[in-house]
């Protein structure tokens, strides 16, 4: 039986958050008129779980009546059939939220409804406003009484002015959008049709499907939005294209209409690429699977290592493994054993539990490590939390070395791109140089990959991605205020 929703907030919950970028959020739409929009929501949002565990919602619009359900948990637990019964519709929208602006809590949970001289009209919102402060000063001189404590509520609210001050529903999008500053990939649910968004840096994905009539660009047919092409699998949609920085599409009975509201100046968030969106998923006409294997190919070149094994932590590090072990030959072995039903929190009820936390998700192999010098691979080092239990682990099992390679540079600086990575002096690199972190972490060598392969690796223009997390450079200014909220005054230590 599934834990209740209310587990998420339980006092005696242990978080046993990874030692990874925390997620963001997962967007979804459909435009189906002869379909169930509210189980095609649902399945769109389950294949995107990973992006959020927190709270999901959908809204469905039926001949111009808005209905909506969103509750706190996971999507499996926040729907089931009799509910999505109670969403008939020809077009929906869904979310799934990992809250990196607002407290964690039902009345932050997504879609955001806001009622318009047209309607009420639904959205929903993946990525972070950094002049949200801003946004929320002028609708409370405006007299808007504010019922959450996110940014999705602020550009809902300025897209309703602008409707109710007699602007369309593309054109009080655009409105509200060119007010926002930051990443923000929305979708978003009128009683007309279907709006799908995003920034003029294209920071957060959003991807565009077709399943359904002649012709995916002229005429009606049957659309699907969403935050990945995973989403679009699991509804059998064909990837059409990428929604462009800067880009506008509005998806109606009438077809697909597409409006570049901003100019565009690309800057995807190379973390996605790196870790957080599902290996299945498609960018740049490959799997990122592809992708992350290739970084494990240019791992082995420049950080090579005389051991006897290459492992995986599961699932992040098995691409950049097996590309790793293909570069090298040396072989490639599974030596931990990965729990897939242990959710975001675990009641750990002694003490003796939460000193052995790592062994609730992953279990090694002792067979496979006895002996053995191990290389362990991984994506990504942020807090520094349960790497030194993981290799603690191994040479209990028996690993007589064990040396560590990452997938990507250090983790220096956090994102204010709506990924919660801590604040700075949370971030292990940005403290220690990597000896200390070797020596904090128990390994016998580490090393991490460089930012030119890991960009290099693309097989795209390097400029057109944000690596702020590694490099400090931010593609969006931000707010001062907000800046020393999560940035330490003091330079991050040189490496090395």
């Amino acid at each position: 039986m599934p834990l209740p929703p209310k587990t998420f907030s339980h006092p005696s919950a242990v978080d046993v958050r990874p030692d990874k970028p925390e997620e963001a959020c997962g967007v979804f739409a459909v435009f189906s008129p002869t379909d169930d929009v509210a189980t095609l929501s649902y399945f769109g949002l389950y294949a995107l779980q990973h992006r959020g565990q927190e709270s999901a919602g959908i809204a469905t619009f039926d001949h111009g009546s808005i209905n909506v359900h969103k509750d706190m948990g996971l999507v499996s637990q926040v729907f089931d059939e009799e509910v999505l019964q109670r969403l008939p519709g020809q077009w929906a929208i869904g979310h799934n939220r990992y809250s990196t602006t607002g407290s964690s809590r039902v009345a932050n949970a997504q879609p955001a409804i806001v009622n318009t001289r047209l309607g009420d009209m639904a959205l929903a919102h993946n990525g972070n406003v950094v002049n949200a402060s801003t946004l929320r000063e002028e609708l409370l001189k405006r007299n808007h009484t504010l019922l959450t404590t996110t940014d999705t509520e602020l550009i809902a609210l300025f897209m309703a002015d602008a409707v109710n001050e007699g602007k369309d529903w593309i054109a009080a999008a655009i409105d509200a959008c060119k007010r926002c500053e930051g990443a923000f990939s929305l979708t978003i649910a009128t009683p007309e049709g279907i709006l799908a968004i995003r920034d003029p840096n294209g920071i957060r994905p959003l991807v565009l499907g077709y399943f359904g009539g002649d012709d995916p660009h002229n005429g009606p047919g049957q659309y699907a939005v969403a935050s990945e092409t995973c989403g679009l699998d699991i509804v059998n949609a064909h990837h059409i294209r990428d929604v462009q920085p800067g880009e506008l599409i509005w998806i109606s009975e009438a077809g697909l209409k597409s409006v570049q509201w901003a100019q565009p100046e690309r800057r995807l968030c190379i973390f996605e690429m790196v870790y957080f969106a599902r290996p299945d998923s498609i960018y740049h006409g490959e799997s990122l699977y592809s992708y992350r294997k290739r970084l494990g190919n240019i791992l082995a070149q420049e950080s090579s290592a005389d051991v006897d094994l290459i492992m995986p932590v599961p699932d992040s590090g098995i691409p950049a493994a097996i590309g790793f072990a293909e570069t090298s030959g040396i072989p490639y072995a599974e030596g931990l054993i990965k729990n897939r039903y242990v959710g975001r929190t675990f009641i750990q009820p002694t003490q003796i539990m939460r000193e052995a936390g790592i062994r609730i998700k992953l279990n090694p192999l002792r067979d496979v490590l006895q002996g053995k010098r191990i290389l362990l691979v991984d994506d990504s080092i942020v807090r520094g939390t349960t790497s030194g239990k993981i290799v603690k682990a191994l040479r209990d099992a028996g690993a007589t070395e064990v040396h560590m390679r990452i997938s990507s540079p250090p983790v220096t600086h956090p994102c204010f791109y709506g990924i919660d990575t801590d604040s700075q002096d949370q971030l292990i690199a940005a403290t220690k140089s990597v000896k200390e972190i070797e020596a904090h972490i128990g390994v016998d060598s580490l090393a991490y990959l460089s930012w030119e392969g890991m960009l290099t690796a693309t097989q795209q223009d390097t400029s057109t991605f944000c690596s702020a997390c590694f490099t400090g450079q931010y593609p969006v200014d931000i707010p001062e205020m907000f800046k020393r909220s999560k940035l330490m005054l003091e330079k991050t230590p040189v490496e090395a």
